[in-house]
C-alpha cells in the first residue's frame, strides 16, 4: 500500500506516481487537514511565472479530518479559477479540446466537500489521461512503512526527477517549469501526456527513481 493526500488537480509528480504504483495506490481521508498544501493548492504557468489557485475551505475549531472539510464560497474563487486557467492556457494546443471536461468544476453545482471535489476531478483527470487507476480512499489513519508515505509530500516530492521536459507555452520567457498542476501537461500534450509520464518513470527501473 502507497498512500498519498488529497489533492487539488495534483502536481505532474503525483500522477507519475499513479502511472507506476496505481494498483497500490490509497488517498488518505482520515488524517486531519493540512492548511496551505496540494490538498486545495495548484500551481500554474502563466505568462508572468508560477501562480498558485487556492480553494477556500470553511474553518471549523479545533482538528478537522480531511474529508470533512467543506469548500467556501467566499471571494467567487470558482470563477477566479476558470479565469485563471482560461488565460494561462487559451493558447496552449489543447486547451479548447478538454475544455468542457474541467467547466463544469467551476460552476455552482459543484461538491461542497473538499475531498469530493478533487476526488471526481481525479477521475476526470485519469480520463481524459487513458490513466487506468481508480482512486481508491483509506479506511482508517494508519502508519505504514517509510518510503510508501506520501502524505507530508510537497510538489516534487513524489518521484526524485521530475523535470522531464514537455512543450510549454511560456517556456520561452520562463524556461522549463517542472511539476506544475497535471492541467499544465494535459493542455500542453494533449493525448501525449501519458507517455510523458511513463517517460519520467524510465529511468526507475535502472535507478530506481522513485522516492521510496
Amino acid at each position: 500500500m502507497i498512500i498519498v493526500p488529497s489533492a487539488y488537480l495534483a502536481p505532474v509528480s503525483y500522477y507519475a506516481l499513479i502511472a507506476a504504483q496505481g494498483r497500490e495506490i490509497f488517498i488518505e481521508q482520515h488524517e486531519r487537514y493540512i492548511k496551505q498544501t496540494l490538498r486545495n493548492r495548484a500551481v500554474i504557468a502563466t505568462e508572468a511565472g508560477k501562480m498558485t489557485l487556492s480553494i477556500p475551505v470553511e474553518h471549523s475549531a479545533g482538528k478537522v479530518l480531511m474529508r470533512d472539510i467543506r469548500i467556501s464560497n467566499h471571494g467567487n474563487w470558482r470563477h477566479l479559477h476558470w479565469q485563471a486557467l482560461q488565460s494561462a492556457y487559451d493558447r496552449s494546443p489543447f486547451f479548447e479540446y478538454y475544455a468542457d471536461d474541467f467547466r463544469p468544476f467551476y460552476e455552482d453545482n459543484a461538491p461542497r466537500f473538499l475531498l469530493d471535489f478533487n476526488l471526481r476531478l481525479q477521475q476526470t483527470v485519469c480520463e481524459l489521461l487513458n490513466l487506468e487507476w481508480t482512486p481508491q480512499l483509506t479506511d482508517t489513519y494508519q502508519k505504514i512503512e517509510q518510503g510508501k508515505d506520501f502524505r507530508n509530500a510537497k510538489i516534487g516530492g513524489f518521484i526524485e526527477e521530475i523535470s522531464q521536459p514537455y512543450y510549454q507555452v511560456f517556456a520561452d520567457r520562463n524556461g522549463f517549469l517542472a511539476d506544475l498542476s497535471i492541467v499544465d501537461l494535459l493542455f500542453n500534450m494533449g493525448p501525449e501526456a501519458l507517455l510523458v509520464l511513463r517517460d519520467m518513470q524510465q529511468g526507475a527501473d535502472d535507478k530506481p527513481k522513485l522516492a521510496f
